[in-house]
């Protein structure tokens, strides 16, 4: 399993659009449309982007059901996040019944557990798992770095085959990369060149809502060792990737899909929407990198 290609590519961390505080359904199917054509490889529904934490158990299974519909065939990847272990496995086991290209399993948050309770956080999830596990490094969230020496381990489960990487810990990323065991995948849309020129699979980006074509381009460049024509499409991308994370995501991405009459700019509490002054300014970017 560790030397396929199964997370390549760009893969969507799927927003959940809201109307009157109700998942609206019809426009997650528009926006899902929307987005398969761009050649993105999959996405990733009820993630961190997705505000999974403000959705019920019903909620997240809908959510997962309503994507499946809009994108028969393409690879879908389920967030799932917790602390307490047998209610985790119980989730996992629900989604069994689910045909999933991989769960996105970060760290247990709030715990901030030993490198070992981490190991068995992990493997308890893979054994259980169906699907392939992605492991999601997000210290920023869940208040624990998973240990490159931690990861190798975790390398060697069967279930285990690629990692979400937002650590920011470029010397563990080029290990990891250099290691060939797990696929790495870009979690901090800045840092998707970078990974890709390092041998990277790919991204799991919230940028992928608004600019997919060329960030899909992109990493064909990537691929085909086009260097200098992979940065030409990067260096106007990059102004409005920082400017999609100068508040807390995915209020960001969600003013200017709302902008493009996508969805209504709705978040759940304690979430908030972007600011107006933000707003404006991500309009303004997107135009320039689309001329």
């Amino acid at each position: 399993m560790h030397a396929t290609d199964t997370f390549s590519g760009l893969w969507i961390p799927l927003v959940t659009p809201f109307h009157n505080d109700a998942v609206d359904h019809a426009a997650l199917r528009k926006l899902v449309q929307h987005l398969v054509p761009q050649g993105i490889a999959g996405i990733a529904v009820c993630g961190s982007t997705g505000e999974a934490a403000a959705l019920s158990a019903d909620e997240q299974l809908a959510v997962l059901d309503t994507v499946a519909h809009a994108a028969p065939g393409l690879p879908l990847m389920m967030g799932l996040s917790g602390y307490h272990l047998p209610d985790t496995l119980d989730w996992v086991g629900t989604l069994n019944g689910r045909k999933l290209a991989g769960l996105l399993v970060p760290a247990p948050h709030y715990v901030r557990p030993s490198q070992t309770g981490l190991l068995q956080w992990f493997t308890a999830i893979a054994d259980a798992s169906d699907a392939p596990v992605v492991v999601y490094d997000i210290p920023a969230r869940t208040g624990v770095s998973l240990a490159l020496a931690t990861l190798r381990t975790l390398a060697q489960h069967p279930h285990i085959v690629a990692i979400k990487d937002c650590a920011g810990d470029a010397a563990k990323t080029q290990a990891l990369i250099a290691d060939g065991r797990l696929q790495v995948l870009a979690g901090d849309d800045a840092n998707i060149f970078t990974t890709l020129a390092l041998g990277g699979a790919g991204a799991i980006a919230a940028g992928g809502h608004v600019q997919a074509a060329p960030l899909v381009a992109l990493m064909g460049h990537m691929a085909r060792g086009e260097l200098a024509e992979a940065r030409a499409l990067w260096r106007p991308l990059l102004p409005l990737i920082e400017a999609l994370f100068a508040e807390p995501n995915p209020a960001p991405v969600k003013a200017l899909l709302a902008r493009q009459g996508w969805m209504r700019d709705e978040l759940r509490a304690p979430m908030t929407v972007a600011s107006g002054e933000l707003t404006e300014r991500l309009v303004t970017l997107n135009r320039a990198v689309q001329r």
